[in-house]
């Protein structure tokens, strides 16, 4: 399998050299060097697939690994390293990861041609690349770490990429700062494992943290808070509550890179991690993790029904999927959370791209001012729909098996652990509201009479440079459930979650399913997701019933949900407003007392620099000067006994000799 590691470095690398060149050289490369990035990202793509059809499709073992590490420096007892980590759950990763930034390269071509800093952006899709397979193939959790952080820079150069609209530069800045908030929990649990385990390795921190719960070492509150620590950064990163606010607002960079970071990859990250560092979780903390997904997916639901932009409506599709994956890890549905993830980067993907496509055509986000678009753009209308029927679960298409595999994870924990079954029901309700409002997308855009007919008149099918893509995108997601999951699918088999026993670190053995929960959650399933796109139809095809007319009706609800909860303008007035607070008080602070300060040193060492210049000019030069005025009058007393005369001095010698004997003789007679 050396062949394997070696391709995985070249998979890893070439999205860098081509960042790296382009960065530097894209004005002198041809046509921006967007070529170059592309082939560097399709060379990987086909590395990828290769290796995963050598590693799942002929190897078929889950206790396939390969591991290696060179020491990078020393902390403390332990070290940390550059290593690489490939299992089963790499070779999937790699696969998405490539495919979809593959697809999004060749996209961007004919979506982003003409737009200023066109090099510069295909030098961060790669930068981007770069960073989500670092972050795939790494074997530590330093180096998880390190990548961790290049995703959140790479996706604020692309969120910010319009950095002249005022939007976007503040879009990408409250990404950055909102992803930072999870981050910092995420860094305080990996302080607190490594103290305890001294070492960064994943194999060897899953061995040393099951070693320091069983030994008392670490309690089960400690291990809890260290697991939930971790999850904070999957809670920024994949964008579930409360830390979503970002996702949404993101939407101001260009089209595909929605599809890339918030859709498949990026946003994926959290669940990849939470996956990855599996056995780093409680039970408490995978509770934890599945009610966080619970109800990031029922209200991200729930908001995406009442909005009109159609990026807007993808972009809370995606938060609300992201739970479902979370939800399904919490529960212990360990294979259905991550196919999900696979799945969803197909469809979702697939999804922005077309949103992409309409909005080149219609020049507007807004789906009120679209209609009967399906007669202008046939590939696009036919790629959306199988996306749409994806992610709503329609039987036969990818979406169906990975989340009915999700809801038979919840409605088997629900079984076990009856007062827990609200997670079952929640995901249901909102597998209904998905085929809903993914519907209600389907229809406002491409039925009914056209909306505006000057957009209608001008609207076009895209060219093929950016309709290619869509099509390979629907292939997979119409397909890749098909496989994956069931009786008979390689997913649940092979990619399973790292147990610690007495032999040491392995994967999990498999588990056969022996409740009937598979079968009560897919007729469920079934019929919520039909459920909802009757109710879509009946309100956005048939127009049987009036949503305006509804909305109405519903008043207060419908003002509470349309306005997303009120989430961030609680946050405006919370976060933002205490941190305005905060600054006018430190700004008084630094006026008032610290310039207070710095005024009086300045004025004291004014005074005492007066008085220390008095000091030295009367004192000290008074001295200087008394001085030489004595040594003068002393010069000028003594010129006088000065003649110049030998025969003078000889003479007042003896004077002052006979004067000092006189005074001897009458100093002797008197007394």
């Amino acid at each position: 399998m050396h062949s394997v590691v070696e391709i995985c470095l070249i998979i890893l690398f070439l999205p860098l050299i081509s960042s790296t060149a382009l960065i530097f050289f894209n004005k002198r490369l041809p046509r921006g060097g967007d070529l170059l990035a592309t082939a560097c990202i399709g060379i990987p793509f086909c590395l990828a697939w290769y290796v995963f059809y050598r590693v799942i499709a002929v190897g078929h073992d889950p206790q396939f690994l390969i591991t290696g590490a060179m020491q990078w420096f020393t902390i403390g007892p332990g070290n940390a390293g550059w290593g690489f980590h490939i299992d089963n759950l790499t070779a999937v990763m790699l696969v998405v990861v490539t495919t979809v930034s593959f697809c999004v390269h060749v996209y961007s071509i004919g979506y982003m041609r003409g737009e200023d800093y066109y090099g510069r952006y295909f030098s961060y899709l790669s930068l981007f690349s770069f960073s989500m397979l670092l972050l795939v193939l790494c074997d530590n959790l330093l180096l998880l770490y390190v990548s961790w952080e290049l995703v959140g820079l790479s996706s604020y150069l692309l969120i910010g990429f319009f950095f002249r609209k005022h939007s976007a530069a503040d879009a990408c800045k409250k990404a950055f700062i909102t992803t930072r908030v999870g981050d910092v929990g995420m860094f305080i649990g990996l302080l607190m494992i490594y103290r305890q385990t001294h070492t960064f390795n994943y194999i060897e921190v899953f061995r040393g943290v099951q070693e320091a719960v069983q030994s008392g070492a670490w309690s089960e509150t400690t291990w809890t808070i260290a697991g939930i620590l971790l999850f904070c950064g999957a809670i920024g990163k994949s964008a579930q509550f409360p830390l979503h606010v970002w996702l949404p607002d993101a939407m101001e960079g260009p089209t595909p890179v929605s599809a890339l970071i918030h859709a498949a990859t990026m946003v994926a990250a959290g669940v990849y991690l939470v996956g990855r560092l599996y056995p780093l979780f409680s039970p408490d903390a995978l509770l934890f993790i599945a009610y966080t997904g619970l109800i990031t997916a029922f209200f991200a639901a729930t908001i995406a029904i009442t909005q009109f932009d159609i990026k807007r409506v993808l972009a809370y599709s995606t938060i609300s999927q992201l739970g479902y994956m979370m939800t399904a890890l919490g529960v212990g549905g360990f294979a259905a959370g991550l196919c999900h993830l696979m799945t969803h980067a197909a469809f979702k993907s697939l999804l922005f791209l077309c949103s992409g496509s309409v909005i080149h055509a219609a020049h507007t986000q807004d789906m009120r001012e679209m209609g009967s678009l399906h007669k202008k753009m046939p590939v696009t209308f036919w790629t959306m729909l199988i996306g749409a029927a994806a992610i709503s679960g329609v039987p036969l298409f990818s979406g169906f098996y990975s989340k009915d595999a999700i809801l038979a994870s919840a409605l088997g924990f629900g079984m076990e652990h009856p007062n827990h079954r609200i997670i079952f029901i929640g995901l249901l309700i909102g597998a209904g509201i998905t085929g809903f409002y993914m519907f209600r997308l389907i229809f406002m855009t491409f039925f009914g009479a056209p909306a505006d007919d000057h957009r209608y008149r001008h609207a076009h099918e895209s060219p093929r440079i950016m309709t290619g893509p869509l099509v390979v995108l629907a292939i997979l997601s119409a397909g890749a459930g098909w496989f994956a999951l069931g009786e008979h699918g390689w997913f649940e088999r092979l990619v399973v979650p790292y147990s610690v026993g007495t032999a040491g670190v392995a994967p999990a053995a498999v588990e056969a399913d022996g409740h009937s929960a598979h079968n009560i959650a897919m007729i469920l399933s079934i019929v919520m997701a039909g459920a909802g796109i009757l109710i879509s139809a009946v309100f956005y095809y048939w127009k049987t019933c009036s949503a305006e007319r509804w909305a109405k009706a519903l008043g207060p609800i419908y003002r509470l949900v349309y306005n997303k909860y009120y989430i961030d303008e609680l946050y405006k007035k919370t976060a933002v407003g205490g941190t305005l607070i905060a600054m006018r008080i430190l700004a008084v602070f630094d006026r008032v007392v610290i310039d207070g300060l710095v005024n009086f040193s300045a004025y004291f060492v004014r005074a005492w620099s007066y008085i220390s210049g008095a000091f030295d000019l009367h004192v000290v030069d008074g001295a200087v000067n008394g001085l030489a005025w004595g040594t003068r009058l002393v010069g000028t007393i003594s010129t006088l006994f000065q003649s110049g005369v030998v025969q003078n001095y000889i003479m007042k010698v003896v004077a002052i000799v006979a004067f000092i004997l006189l005074f001897q003789n009458i100093l002797t007679t008197f007394l």
